[in-house]
């Protein structure tokens, strides 16, 4: 499994949502997509990448292209 199957299925499985759904998400724009969802997915991203989030980039990861972007910073690149 690649970085994007990973990170794909992390957000799939925080919100359950189809992966054609992916491109457009972005924080409260689903109601699973909340204050506790955002907690969800974060903790599971950083379990399958094996990093730590400093807490401006958890703040910053405001939707599923952002979040791309901020995984580049702890190399990781989908």
């Amino acid at each position: 499994m690649n970085n994007l199957d990973i990170y794909n299925k992390v957000f799939i499985t925080s919100f359950k949502v189809k992966a054609s759904q992916l491109d457009t998400l972005a924080y409260r724009s689903i109601s699973g997509w909340d204050s506790i969802g955002h907690v969800i997915m974060i903790s599971a991203l950083e379990k399958a990448f094996e990093i730590s989030f400093d807490a401006k980039d958890i703040i910053d990861f405001s939707s599923y292209n952002k979040g791309k972007e901020i995984l580049r910073k702890y190399n990781i690149y989908i």
